[in-house]
């Protein structure tokens, strides 16, 4: 107390003195001006030089002040954030207290005289109150009792219904949050302000709006809004012609439904669900052509060379001819100077020899599958459960991760470098962190991600910055443009080299599908009838057939058309190997001789052919 009288007549003791000190000086001057010993010019210089002192000196004056105010601030400071967390005395709580309230709170800073005496006031659940006064009048000392920042000297304050002092400091103060008093909106309605980072239809908000004013229980509010979602979501067929032709209602509306659901069930008391195991592949680690095969493998060895073309050697449409009479899964890739080789079959050696007459082989590689799917078999149920991290590790530059979904497919990945595969494809999309799984799992400097599909490059550039190690994601949408940039990979080539030319090789790839129509719809000028044959070109429909046999040879040869060399189709797990092979045999009777034809057996679901022309 003494001490603020001090501080208090500081400011006005050290102006009155200053003040009479310059009318003395006034008055004596005035004395010697009017006997006549000094001109007034001196007078009115000196007052003005004093005038300057006078401020400056008050100014310092403030500053002890200030160091004396930021002083005991400190100190509280560091009182309330060393407070101890135990729990104090219960006091007696009244009877019929409400949810929030104090009961004859007297409380003193400095422990002499009460700053605050007797205050009593109780607010229910949902309540409010508002305190009004001038600048301390015990506002934010009331405020500060509430969270235990002081606690009252006498009396009992309560939160929750529960005496303050009985509840875990830290566990009080979480319940606490501030509204400012300046708000803060953003440009636009008041709709926009309400759903800003929270994504709620505008009739969602309205009616949540209407029914807070009519009642504080969150589960009546958050149930009025739920059904008003599922309203609206009924609506937009016609709110988007597109949707309106293909007969279903917004995906991604029906998806804030499904979630606005679940939260309702939680504000009814429900618990909040297990994450259950996706449906995808849990990024498996390492895998080879055979550890996503589990039936008989009719070709026991994986063989892949490439071939240093020799001076007048044969075309290579030979070589991949003799190659399909002793095996399967054949990809024969014929370059300027090189040809990539890759067989399944169970005599490496005739298919060895056979590349051999177009010149010598480099990069040999052999696999026994039927090896590897033992050894990998017992392991499958571990590693499923256990995608162990891996640290990058320095001598293996690059990595790979793919995106595809069957058997055949995965397989091909792996043969052409992938170290991981993710299952997925269109309509069952990987989560990000199924592919950060995927990345971690790879024990390179630098991985490669090739979504495959253009709704997972999303998610897959979302793991870059969550992974802890350089990751490039190439924007591949399709399987046929994964399998291309794979093939363009130089492990002799720099990171800029490898990222610009497999980014270039995916232009050079046009991508069909034939797949079946779900639903009756209409879909680009196309009126489509369940269960009829959809093909598409590089995403587009590009018409729709009844006969799938059909399709394929109208789909490809259209492709075919604008300059091939290359084409290769992959049928799916609807296919069997005799209609596979038919058409592969019809495709290679009207297709030019010119175009080097290759069938692989993809099993992937959806799409009964996927076909690449490049």
């Amino acid at each position: 107390e003494r001490a603020g009288l001090v501080m208090a007549a500081a400011n006005p003791i050290t102006d009155l003195l200053l003040n009479l000190g310059l009318a003395l000086v006034v008055l004596a001057g005035a004395l010697r001006v009017d006997a006549g010993l000094m001109p007034a010019g001196q007078i009115v210089a000196f007052t003005t030089y004093f005038a300057l002192i006078q401020s400056a000196t008050l100014g310092i004056a403030k500053v002890f002040v200030k160091i004396s105010k930021g002083a005991a601030s400190a100190r509280r400071i560091q009182e309330v954030l060393q407070a101890p967390v135990q729990q104090g005395q219960e006091s007696p709580q009244p009877a019929g207290a409400g949810f929030l309230g104090m009961e004859g709170v007297s409380f003193s800073y400095v422990g002499k005289r009460p700053d605050m005496a007797d205050l009593t006031f109780s607010l229910p659940r949902g309540g409010m109150l508002g305190i009004l006064g001038p600048t301390g009048c015990g506002k934010s000392t009331l405020a500060a009792l509430l969270p235990r920042l002081y606690d009252a000297d006498r009396g009992v304050v309560w939160v929750g219904g529960q005496d303050v002092k009985s509840q875990d400091r830290r566990a009080l103060q979480s319940r606490f949050g501030v509204v400012f008093q300046n708000d803060t909106l953003i440009g636009g309605t008041v709709y926009e302000n309400i759903s800003f980072l929270r994504g709620i239809s505008r009739e969602a908000a309205e009616t949540g709006t209407k029914t807070a004013l009519l009642t504080n229980d969150p589960v009546e509010v958050f149930t009025a809004i739920v059904n008003q979602a599922e309203e609206t979501l009924k609506k937009t067929p016609e709110m988007l012609p597109v949707l309106k032709k293909a007969g279903v209602v917004d995906a991604g509306g029906k998806g804030l439904c499904v979630i606005f659901g679940a939260m309702l069930d939680i504000f009814k008391g429900g618990k909040v669900a297990e994450s259950a195991d996706s449906p995808v592949d849990k990024a498996a680690p390492k895998r080879s052509a055979v550890a996503s095969a589990d039936g008989d493998i009719t070709f026991a060895y994986c063989t892949e060379y490439i071939v240093m073309k020799a001076a007048g050697c044969g075309d290579a449409l030979g070589l991949r001819a003799y190659l399909e009479s002793i095996g399967d899964c054949v990809v024969v890739v014929d370059d300027e100077d090189i040809i990539k080789v890759h067989v399944h079959s169970n005599h490496p050696g005739l298919a060895i020899e056979e590349g051999l007459k177009y010149g010598a082989l480099t990069s040999l590689k052999i696999e026994n599958m039927r090896e590897q799917h033992t050894e990998q078999v017992l392991q499958a149920d571990e590693q499923a459960e256990n995608a162990d991290y891996v640290p990058a590790d320095p001598d293996t530059p690059y990595g790979f991760v793919a995106v595809a979904a069957g058997a055949g497919l995965q397989a091909l990945f792996t043969d052409l470098g992938v170290n991981q595969v993710v299952t997925g494809g269109q309509t069952m999309n990987p989560s990000t962190d199924d592919i950060l799984r995927a990345i971690h799992a790879t024990p390179a400097e630098t991985v490669f991600v090739l979504p495959n599909n253009k709704n997972i490059i999303m998610a897959a550039e979302q793991a870059v910055r969550l992974a802890d190690r350089r990751v490039c994601v190439l924007p591949t949408r399709t399987i046929p443009q994964g399998i291309t940039a794979m093939l363009n990979f130089d492990p002799d080539a720099d990171f800029a080299a490898n990222r610009l030319a497999m980014t270039k090789s995916i232009e050079t790839v046009q991508t069909g599908q034939v797949t079946f129509a779900a639903r009756d719809s209409e879909y680009g000028g196309h009126s489509i009838k369940e269960g009829e044959i959809l093909a598409m070109e590089d995403g587009k429909l590009a018409f729709v057939e009844k006969d799938l046999t059909k399709a394929v040879l109208k789909l490809t040869r259209s492709m075919a058309k604008k300059g091939a060399g290359f084409v290769t189709v992959i049928y799916g797990s609807d296919v069997s190997e005799d209609q596979a092979g038919a058409v592969y045999d019809l495709l290679r009777a009207r297709l030019s001789d010119d175009v080097e034809l290759n069938l692989v057996n993809g099993g992937q679901p959806v799409y009964y052919y996927i076909i690449s022309v490049e």
